[in-house]
This record gives C-alpha cells, structure tokens and sequence, in this order.
C-alpha cells in the first residue's frame, strides 16, 4: 500500500515484522530524514499504547486503552470495551462517528516520536486486511518536505 501511494521502489521499503522499538532505536544511529510506519490496525493500536515489542507473546491489543482514545461516552466506552478484536471496536466507533483509526495513529506517531531524533520526519499509517488505509497521522506533504 505504502508502495504504491509513494510509488516507491521496492528497495525503498524495510519490514520491521513485531519489532518497531528495534527499528525506531535503530534511526538514533542512521541518518535516515523520513520514516512510514505502516501496519495493521491491531499492531498500531499496540504502538499507540506505548508497547514496542508488537508480537502477540510481548504485548496485547488493550481495549481499554482504545475506549479511553475514542473519547466515547461512558456506555459506549464499556461497549468498546466488550469487543472481542480491536477491528470491532474500530467498526463501533465509526459508526458513532469517532474516528479511532486516526486517533490510533495519532498516538502511535507521539509514542515512535519519543524513540527518535527530532530530524527525523515520521509518520504512522493503519491498514487493514485489504492493504486499505484506515487511519493516519503525520505531514500529508511527506515527501515534499525539506530536510
């Protein structure tokens, strides 16, 4: 998906897999200007939640957690709660028009911000199964920019 919307050569791209706090410790050292984090929603709500280590056995997606993000009312907040995937809660909130996907995201760029220089531009997508984007948060002029 990042690919395409870059129109990116395949070499331009680095698969992290679970381990997102190695690649974002990794940049400390690299002079690397700009960085997509891209992956699932669940993996992104991981981030989001300050886990850096994103393999199930590590961490868990926190359903808590994504009541309290979505600013949701109360009865709502224990519904999100009460969801069996982190999909589920993502589809509840859109349909009371809370828009979690970009709040995942938002968080999750402010977590992977505090792990790197400040030179470094980042930006964090959430995808789903289909490689659709489903939230975003960072410069829309990504690759425009000036470093």
């Amino acid at each position: 998906m990042i690919r395409q919307h870059y129109q990116l050569k395949e070499m331009a791209l680095i698969e992290m897999g679970d381990f997102v706090g190695a690649v974002l410790k990794h940049l400390k050292k690299k002079s690397i200007p700009k960085v997509s984090i891209v992956g699932g929603f669940g993996k992104i709500s991981k981030l989001a939640a300050g886990n850096l280590d994103l393999h199930s056995r590590k961490s868990t997606i926190d359903l808590n957690f994504l009541a309290e993000l979505s600013g949701a009312k109360p009865y709502l907040k224990e519904r999100i709660i009460q969801c069996n995937t982190s999909i589920e809660a993502l589809q509840l909130c859109n349909r009371h028009g809370i828009d979690l996907g970009n709040l995942v995201c938002k968080k999750a760029l402010e977590v992977a911000k505090a792990y790197v220089p400040q030179s470094v531009t980042l930006e964090v997508w959430a995808i789903d199964r289909d490689n659709q984007k489903i939230g975003f948060s960072g410069s829309h002029d990504f690759f425009n920019l000036t470093v």
